[in-house]
């Protein structure tokens, strides 16, 4: 009878067993097949049957995945046997339009190995509305821009209108942001936003208007294109019983509804704009390249000074244009004056910074007594609303110039003579029976090592100023050497951080600083800002493309690794710090690319 009732217990738990090993799963889903650039898609992982490890799968150029949470729920049956289902959350965000496949997926639960099926995303571009689509209200908000002239010259400012239109239904809106805005061939400013909104009838509805403001400026001649602009924004809709609601019979809205949220994408029609190089017909000589509509005042003084006296020629210029890119012409007529460059000031006049006021300031100093007076100043502007040069003059100033005074001759003290005048002086003079106590001769002041230590003290003083203040120009026109500084006490301070994240085993931490630091590497290395540093650089950019093939592979591992760790984190201090040295190795390799 026992050897039947182990025989019994065999059976039981070789049936059990399989039960066991199949109770736990694995499966990934995405929330959808295509979206719209600039919206983000949910990936879902869920494990059932205990807990997850060793997440894996590669990363994918041109999308972004981020482990953004993750939840567990537990469920019983009525035999009492419990089951555990945790689900983690991943956004997908994309970075350009295409079709993706999310690669396999590969996790262990319960020492079982599990992996998923690829699956499928297509990404589309964000396009306007038509015509009919607008009119008929169907669309819930979209942008439209404007530019105020088709034709324009290179250097010349203008400010692009961008229009948000949100329907008459839109509770509240918010988190606007511009997800691309094309301006090739014009430097841009900041987009602002006018504070201005009114409300029109488009088609069957009604609309209200936010108003934004782009300023522009030309810098390129030829067929220019500005957009298409793209952008986000979330907007607030009434739900099917917001009518019921007396707050909003009353016209105000209800402290008690939140309304249903919905993400919008918005695209606007590119515009066609023809740019005209500057004529060079009847250009002035001393055009220096101001484009608008300028006046000009001038001033000087003192006008009563000596030969070599500085005197301070004040030039305020102000109308409308790109006062940045106003210079002061160089002055033919002033050829008996020694000059020195001008200091300059800007006040703006409006928020853009298209008008306003720009002052230089200018020490000259006459080089002879010859000088009667400082010779008209001219300045010189191309106005492209009558396609005309003009050069505006500021009359000629007298001056009184006085000859430096002459160094009168030195006088010579002359012993008087204690003699009698009618004495008559003494032809042998006798000689000098003692000569005194002989003393030893000193060695001269100005041969002693002391001396000329002291008098070497300001020339030296004066020289490391020198070579401080060139370092310091150098340093501040440089603004690429200011990052690579910069950014190199970033890593330095980062790889700091990154062995205590590792000594203390913080792999959230750890990953976190080191794709922060790669981002400001690479970001200095390729001149870009580092929030746009992913892994496509590595195929987009030359410099990287052209670097040693090991370094490119270390690259791109320190990026699967850093995409990894958001949903498959890596544990164990010895794993963080292999990491962190490798990684110290790569900005090595990074920072002695030569760009």
């Amino acid at each position: 009878m026992r050897f039947i009732a182990k025989i019994w217990l065999v059976l039981i738990a070789s049936a059990l067993v399989p039960c066991a090993l199949l109770a736990a799963s694995f499966s990934a889903s995405l929330d959808r097949e295509t979206m719209t650039l600039g919206e983000s898609a949910t990936l879902s992982l869920t494990f059932e049957g205990g807990d997850p490890s060793n997440v894996t799968t590669e990363s994918v150029p041109g999308l972004q995945m981020k482990k953004v949470g993750n939840s567990t729920q537990v469920s019983s049956d009525f035999s009492g046997h419990s089951t555990a289902v945790t689900t983690w959350t991943i956004a997908v965000t994309p970075s350009q339009t295409g079709d993706f496949t999310i690669p396999v997926i590969n996790a262990e639960i319960n020492g079982q190995k599990f992996a998923s099926k690829p699956i499928a995303l297509k990404v589309t571009a964000v396009t306007a509305p038509s015509a009919a689509a607008i009119n008929s209200g169907n669309e819930v908000a979209f942008l439209k821009v404007s530019f105020p002239k088709q034709q324009v010259y290179v250097g010349q400012c203008a400010v692009a209108a961008l229009d948000l239109y949100l329907r008459e239904d839109v509770v509240k809106w918010g988190d606007f942001q511009m997800t691309s805005a094309p301006t090739d061939g014009f430097s841009a400013g900041q987009t602002t936003d006018l504070q201005q909104q009114n409300r029109v009838r488009v088609g069957n509805r009604n609309y209200n208007i936010v108003h934004l403001a782009l300023p522009l400026r030309v810098v390129k001649e030829g067929a220019l294109v500005l957009g298409p602009f793209t952008a986000t924004a979330t907007v607030i809709l009434p739900t099917g019983d917001a009518g019921n609601d007396p707050f909003s019979q009353m016209g105000v809205n209800s402290p008690f509804f939140r309304g249903v949220r919905k993400q919008v994408n918005l695209a606007s029609d590119p515009i066609k704009i023809e740019s005209k190089p500057l004529p060079e017909q009847n250009k002035p000589a001393n055009f220096s390249g101001a484009v608008g509509n300028f006046t000009m005042s001038a001033t000087a003084g003192p006008t009563t000074v000596t030969v070599g006296d500085p005197i301070t020629v004040r030039v305020q210029i102000a109308g409308q244009g790109a006062l940045d890119a106003v210079n002061l012409p160089t002055q033919d007529a002033w050829r008996d004056f020694k000059t020195f460059p001008p200091t300059s000031k800007v006040e703006n006049g409006d928020q853009f910074g298209f008008q306003g006021t720009k002052t230089f300031e200018q020490i000259i100093s006459p080089q002879n007594a010859d000088v009667h007076e400082l010779p008209a100043f001219t300045f010189s502007f191309f106005n492209p609303d009558d396609n005309q040069y003009h050069t505006l003059t500021q009359a000629a100033v007298p001056l009184v110039v006085k000859a430096a005074a002459a160094t009168p001759a030195p006088t010579v003290a002359v012993a008087k003579n204690s003699t009698p005048e009618n004495q008559a002086p003494q032809d042998i003079l006798p000689i000098k029976e003692h000569v005194g106590v002989l003393t030893q001769a000193r060695v001269p002041l100005l041969v002693q090592p002391v001396f000329l230590g002291v008098q070497s003290l300001p020339l030296l003083a004066f020289v490391a100023a020198f070579v401080w203040r060139q370092r310091t120009d150098s340093l501040a026109n440089n603004p690429r050497l200011r990052r690579r500084r910069a950014v190199a006490l970033l890593v330095a301070s980062g790889l700091g951080d990154l062995k205590k994240c590792a000594a203390a085993n913080q792999p959230d931490e750890f990953f976190a600083t080191l794709f922060r630091l790669l981002q400001e590497q690479l970001g200095e290395r390729l001149d870009c800002p580092a929030s746009a540093i992913t892994e496509n650089v590595l195929e987009e950019q030359a410099l990287l493309r052209n670097a040693p093939a090991t370094t490119r592979e270390a690259l791109r591992e320190q990026f699967q690794l850093c995409n990894q760790a958001r949903y498959a984190p890596v544990r164990g201090t010895s794993e963080l710090n292999s990491v962190a040295n490798h990684f110290e190795k790569l900005i090595r390799e990074l920072q002695e690319l030569k760009a």
